[in-house]
Parts: C-alpha cells; sequence; structure tokens
C-alpha cells in the first residue's frame, strides 16, 4: 500500500453491542478500521473480552496494510463498556499491556469517548443515556469527574432500560388500582398487540416476549408523555432532573460550573431530541450553570478514542481537525 506504518495510533470504542477499531497515522489519518460485537468482560471474563478485541484489531491492522500481529503501536486509547471503576479500567489496562499491544496504553470508560468526540479540546462534561446513564467530564490538565454508574446500588436513576421499567410499573398499578390512572396502561400492551397490563405482564413473565425488547418501550413513554399524560410526564421530567444533577455536580468538581463550559448529551434517549426533555434540561442546567454551553454528539465515539490519542502523543490540531473530517465529513 505505501503506507508507513511505523509509529501508529491504536483507537478503540467498544460498547455494549458493537465495538469500532481505528488505526491511525499520528498526522490524522485513518490507515485502517474494523467493528465487531459488543465488550462485555462482566459476562465472559475480561481476559476472554480483550480475546475479542484483539481479533478486531488485527482485523483493522490487516487493512492498514500490515501483516501478521501488529508490532507495538505507539500508544492505545481504548474506550471500554464496562470500564466503570477505576480497578476495573486498571485490569483491562493490564490485560492490554500483557498483549504486547504497546507500552504505552490509556484505558477509560467509553463515555469519555463521546464527550471526546464532542470537543476542541478536552475539557467539559458529557451525559450519556442510552440503555443506562453515565457522565464524565475532564479538562486539559488531566483531571477527570466521574460516577461509578453501576445501577441503583451507586445512586443511578434513568437510561432507556430504567424509564422502560418505570414505565411498567406505573401501568401495571393503574390498571389495577394500586396508582393514579395514566395513558401507559393501554399504551404499553398495545404496542404488543394485547388488551391489558395483565396480559403483557403474563408474556414478560412467561418468556413469550422476551425481556429485551422492553426496551421499546421508552420512545413510547416519550410519546405518551408527549399528549400530556401526566404520570408519563413526571417520569421525562424526573429524567432531565437526573441528567442536570449529574452535569452540575461534575463540572462543579471540575470548577467549570461558573466558567462557559460545554455540556454535551449523548446516547440514544438524549440524541432522540424530544422536546419535553429538552426543554426541561436547558431550564434547569440555566439555573445551576448559566454559562454552559449545551450540545449534542452525533459522531461515531471512535472518532473521540482517535482524538485521545493523538492527545497522548502531543498531535497538533491539523491531525485532529483531519481525523475529524473523516468522521463528520
Amino acid at each position: 500500500m505505501g503506507v508507513n506504518l511505523n509509529g501508529v495510533l491504536l483507537a478503540i470504542d467498544a460498547g455494549n453491542s458493537k465495538t469500532d477499531v481505528a488505526v491511525l497515522s499520528q498526522g490524522g489519518n485513518v490507515l485502517g478500521s474494523a467493528r465487531g460485537g459488543g465488550f462485555q468482560p462482566p459476562v465472559v471474563g475480561v481476559e476472554t473480552a480483550v480475546d475479542g478485541l484483539v481479533e478486531i484489531i488485527g482485523r483493522a491492522w490487516e487493512e492498514a496494510g500490515g501483516a501478521g500481529l501488529p508490532p507495538t503501536f505507539a500508544h492505545v486509547a481504548a474506550c471500554l463498556a464496562n470500564a466503570d471503576l477505576p480497578v476495573e479500567e486498571e485490569a483491562l489496562r493490564a490485560e492490554l499491556l500483557g498483549r504486547g499491544l504497546s507500552r504505552s496504553v490509556r484505558v477509560h470508560n467509553d463515555t469519555f469517548a463521546i464527550l471526546r468526540a464532542g470537543v476542541d479540546e478536552p475539557r467539559g462534561v458529557a451525559v450519556v443515556c442510552g440503555a443506562g446513564i453515565n457522565c464524565v467530564g475532564m479538562t486539559p490538565d488531566g483531571r477527570t469527574a466521574r460516577f461509578p454508574a453501576i445501577g441503583k446500588i451507586s445512586g443511578d436513576w434513568g437510561g432507556g432500560g430504567g424509564l422502560a421499567d418505570e414505565a411498567l410499573w406505573f401501568a401495571a398499578r393503574a390498571e389495577d388500582g394500586r396508582g393514579e390512572p395514566t395513558g401507559l396502561a393501554g399504551a404499553l400492551p398495545a404496542h404488543f398487540g394485547l388488551e391489558s397490563m395483565y396480559a403483557l405482564i403474563e408474556a414478560l413473565h412467561l418468556g413469550r416476549i422476551p425481556m429485551a425488547r422492553r426496551h421499546e418501550l421508552t420512545p413510547l413513554l416519550f410519546r405518551v408523555a408527549a399528549a400530556g399524560d401526566p404520570v408519563a410526564e413526571s417520569l421525562v421530567h424526573r429524567l432531565a432532573d437526573e441528567v442536570v444533577a449529574m452535569a452540575y455536580v461534575a463540572l462543579h468538581r471540575l470548577g467549570l460550573h461558573r466558567e462557559e463550559a460545554p455540556v454535551l448529551l449523548g446516547g440514544s434517549v438524549l440524541a432522540a431530541r424530544h422536546p419535553q426533555l429538552e426543554e426541561r434540561i436547558r431550564a434547569l442546567l440555566a439555573e445551576r450553570a448559566p454559562k454552559a454551553v449545551i450540545g449534542f454528539v452525533t459522531a461515531p465515539p471512535v472518532l473521540g478514542a482517535g482524538l485521545l490519542a493523538l492527545d497522548a502523543v502531543a498531535a497538533g490540531p491539523e491531525a485532529k481537525a483531519r481525523l475529524r473530517e473523516r468522521y463528520e465529513g
């Protein structure tokens, strides 16, 4: 191919459902890329999960013009799902170092990829609401803010899965009389062609409808809220409250709450730009951090991993602009 493969960088964005890998030059060119399945060390174990990464890395390396296993990369920036705690990041970093991919490896939670993809410098806060909810922040001097983000035991509320469970809870109680009336009681079972919440509960419990399909109910919750249903609307408002609470705490920890600083929103729930949710987020954040600038991240998170790799080798702005152009067009 005539491509110089010396001193190349490796960028990894590994989410729960898919993994993207890019081999980069230090000038910001994408030399090769590959996609694979999700990254779930809690399910399969760290060693097996990293085995899957190495296979995807090998395909990206071959596309870049390399042969066989890659030599040592100048730096590896790995933004990984399920790296929720520093101890987990360190375990994954040790596993990657043990594979001989590089003597310079940095593991980040995958939310950092979304944050870095949305800013021109590593400064700001990102809140991601997809299947779950998470928030991270960073500053150019290397300081970070983060939350464990591992569910109710770490104080989390929200995410697409959590919203679906809340909608089911309120709808079930509305139908049997324990709770207040809500349009969710009719809308949720109707989505699956059923006539009652009892029928939906039975179908979910017996496996006739896979539990994984509950995520289909989250967009429905927003539609019912938009029609003026008070119960559904209260759930949308609570999610906005949670997003703003996380964003403000991260800004405050980094000393950015009184400065003009980006607050980036990403993930399937926030990227859908539901008007009720977005309006409340904007209003609440304006009260708590008036100078914060809200933005939405739609670029592939692997862009953020690539920018973190370029940051690590002190690449210039031209290299970062070249990489951004590749992914944002």
